[in-house]
């Protein structure tokens, strides 16, 4: 049986193509700094700028205009410490938005401790510095998901890797009268090298004494029956959506919880992995928005049907005139 005729033209590519990509499907991720007094360039990150309280809002005003309307964010607070934290910014930022642009956006916002902890971690450690302390974290977690839902986010996407924080944030959010806000677990987030650029945005790298690095919480790249076994987990816990981070080096992950499972599957393109990308672009090895299409074609074809980009911003402008 010939195949050739199913590629003769961009009408029947179109018509028969297993994927279809579509600006619905995807979230812009957006860094907001307190302490910044204007925006700056992220650091590795093309196209990205880490803004302020004031100028986030012209970047969400031209992310509607190119066609963008679900985000998440990141809030970056001036103040850390080890135990008392202050949540205000981060609300100050979701209600800021809200009273701009109403119901005509998405917001969720990303729900961890390690902006806001002197030692970067996500969460609360042991008195040495040695050991995330799992049943504490999640009781604060719990407490800032609260807040944040008053300010009026949409979704809390909690993504520190404790275990049972979401069926705590979602007991906590029904509780309140939030059972209409949801939750999108980082449900199978790994212990990953290519979070550089992230974690320079949000001055969130582990440091100090103690634990050097996120393994004991995160996933190991070895474990991808850990990842599935965590996500469905979360998934009887109360998540709405399930969160593989990163996405293009894992989509094999994707494509086991999608056999497992119909919920709704995010694939969060990360920072290094965007740079990466971004590098070639330079070099003039890579088209592109060719290039980004392909890694989105792939996400979707793997299973997950919601794309996280720090490029979400041209998703729309890229399908309509690069889909080949």
């Amino acid at each position: 049986m010939t195949r050739r005729r199913y590629r003769t033209s961009r009408h029947m590519r179109g018509l028969c193509s297993d994927v279809r990509l579509h600006t619905q499907g995807f979230i812009q991720p957006l860094f907001v700094d307190q302490s910044l007094t204007s925006p700056r360039p992220a650091a590795g990150l093309t196209g990205v700028r880490i803004d302020t309280l004031e100028s986030v809002l012209e970047t969400v005003a031209l992310d509607l205009a190119a066609g963008v309307e679900k985000f998440l964010i990141f809030p970056v607070p001036s103040k850390s410490s080890s135990d008392d934290f202050d949540f205000s910014f981060g609300s100050s930022i979701i209600s800021g938005l809200r009273s701009a642009f109403g119901e005509s956006v998405w917001l969720a916002a990303d729900l961890c401790l390690c902006s806001y902890t002197l030692h970067g971690h996500c969460g609360i450690l042991n008195e040495d510095g040695s050991r995330l302390m799992n049943a504490e974290t999640v009781r604060v977690l719990a407490d800032y998901a609260s807040v944040l839902a008053h300010a009026g986010v949409d979704c809390i996407a909690p993504s520190d890797m404790t275990d049972g924080r979401v069926a705590s944030i979602r007991r906590r959010l029904d509780a309140e009268g939030y059972d209409h806000v949801s939750i999108m677990s980082y449900a199978a987030k790994f212990a990953s090298q290519f979070y550089g650029p992230f974690r320079d945005a949000c001055h969130s790298a582990p440091a100090g004494a103690g634990l050097g690095d996120r393994r004991t919480y995160q996933i190991s790249p070895l474990h991808g029956g850990d990842a599935v076994a965590t996500a469905l987990r979360d998934l009887s816990e109360g998540a709405d959506i399930l969160m593989v981070k990163p996405a293009a080096l894992y989509t094999d992950i994707i494509a086991a919880i999608r056999r497992e499972t119909r919920a709704p599957i995010a694939a969060y393109h990360v920072s290094g992995e965007y740079a990466a990308l971004e590098g070639l672009v330079r070099e003039g090895l890579a088209d592109r928005a060719a290039a980004h299409l392909e890694v989105w074609t792939a996400l979707q074809r793997s299973g997950a049907g919601i794309i996280i980009s720090y490029a979400a911003r041209h998703a729309k402008a890229w399908i309509e005139n690069h889909i080949p």
